[in-house]
């Protein structure tokens, strides 16, 4: 072997060329321009049925608390942007802010109808009745119905 063999050997080193860096760049952003979109849409989705599950839990916990008479009052729950309070007493204003249990969810979920329901003390039921609209970033759409008994569809 001779000497200008031995350094051109020696010169050669592992590594990537710059063809094979910019092929394996390119495939990081094709994959990552097809699952970004698909992982938002599973996110906002996530975040509305967070949403849901926590006002229909609320709903639930007040009226049982409120046939209970538990603390000889009415129970109720309030939801406001990013927030679902379960609260005693006979109005949100006026509660007792001791008993308050607080939940959240993403402020980007859009609500119209009622943002307060109040539970009877005995026999649990609801005033005012009727649908909270809840609404993501993607515009779908959850409902929750609320009758005059106190029975929640969603």
């Amino acid at each position: 072997m001779s000497y200008s063999q031995s350094i051109s050997k020696s010169k050669q080193s592992p590594g990537f060329t710059l063809i094979e860096m910019f092929l394996a760049i390119s495939l990081i952003a094709i994959l990552a321009g097809i699952f970004l979109p698909l992982y938002q849409v599973v996110y906002v989705k996530n975040d509305l049925d967070l949403a849901t599950a926590s006002i229909v839990q609320s709903l639930r916990r007040a009226q049982v608390l409120a046939q209970a008479n538990d603390g000889d009052t009415s129970w109720g729950v309030a939801v406001a942007p990013g927030t679902v309070t379960l609260f005693q007493g006979s109005n949100y204003a006026g509660r007792i802010t001791a008993a308050d249990e607080v939940f959240t969810f993403s402020t980007g979920i859009i609500f119209a109808g009622w943002s307060e329901i109040v539970f009877s003390k005995v026999l649990g039921e609801p005033t005012p009745v009727g649908a909270l609209t809840l609404t993501a970033s993607n515009n779908d759409v959850h409902t929750i119905t609320l009758t005059n008994k106190g029975t929640l569809a969603y």
